[in-house]
């Protein structure tokens, strides 16, 4: 109880900016504990299936990496299985490349999706805190001007004291967040970089593939 007893106090002593904050910083927390929960499972079943295809992409096994691909919901079959299945319709690389581009491109838009938001409410929170100041220190001032003399020093250092605080809950509200979508970035790049390595062993095999065979040795 007396650690929760200075926060309580900390949050009431900071005015009536504190709450757009509070609010910045709950809705920031949801959406990190999401997208956080999304793309480590997303990372991960991805990585499985990495580690799962990287010696076939070597084979250039296109059945068996059909056959894998439909027992399989990582990102990085639906990639290889786009790029599989315009083989089969046309015989360019480009083509290919283009088809697994595009559903690269598709879950790009998921893997990214509301992580943005973050760096926003981050933003917010600070300048909230500062906007909270700034109203604070002109209520503050205002009241110095019209209070007794000698009570007029108290009473500024106090409130500015108050007016801090919603400065430093912006601050404190920030810098997680920035954190989080640090962290969340992260996830998001190593996910599309397996995709986008499994992409180019899957064009490296079917470019050795389709060599001459007296090339090959």
């Amino acid at each position: 109880m007396s650690f929760i007893d200075p926060i309580i106090a900390f949050l009431q002593d900071g005015g009536s900016f504190i709450y757009p904050i509070a609010l910045v910083l709950v809705i920031g927390l949801a959406i990190a504990i999401e997208r956080w929960w999304y793309l480590s499972t997303m990372l991960r079943t991805n990585n499985k299936a990495y580690a799962l295809v990287k010696d076939i992409l070597k084979q250039g096994d296109l059945d068996k990496i059909s056959q894998l691909a439909k027992n399989n919901s990582a990102p990085i079959f639906d990639v290889l299985l786009s790029g599989i299945t315009r083989l089969s319709q046309v015989k360019r690389r480009e083509d290919v490349e283009y088809a697994m581009e595009e559903t690269m491109m598709e879950y790009m838009l998921r893997l990214e999706k509301r992580t943005p938001f973050l760096a926003v409410l981050a933003n917010i929170a600070t300048l909230l805190g500062l906007l909270g100041t700034i109203m604070g220190l002109i209520a503050a001032f205002s009241a110095v001007a019209t209070a007794d003399p000698a009570d007029k020093a108290t009473l500024l250092s106090a409130s500015i004291s108050v007016a801090m605080n919603t400065t430093a809950f912006g601050l404190i509200t920030a810098i997680p967040l920035i954190l989080m979508h640090a962290n969340l970035q992260g996830k998001t790049a190593a996910i599309v970089d397996s995709m986008e390595m499994a992409g180019i062993k899957l064009l490296n095999s079917l470019s050795f593939s389709q060599q001459p065979e007296e090339n090959r040795r």
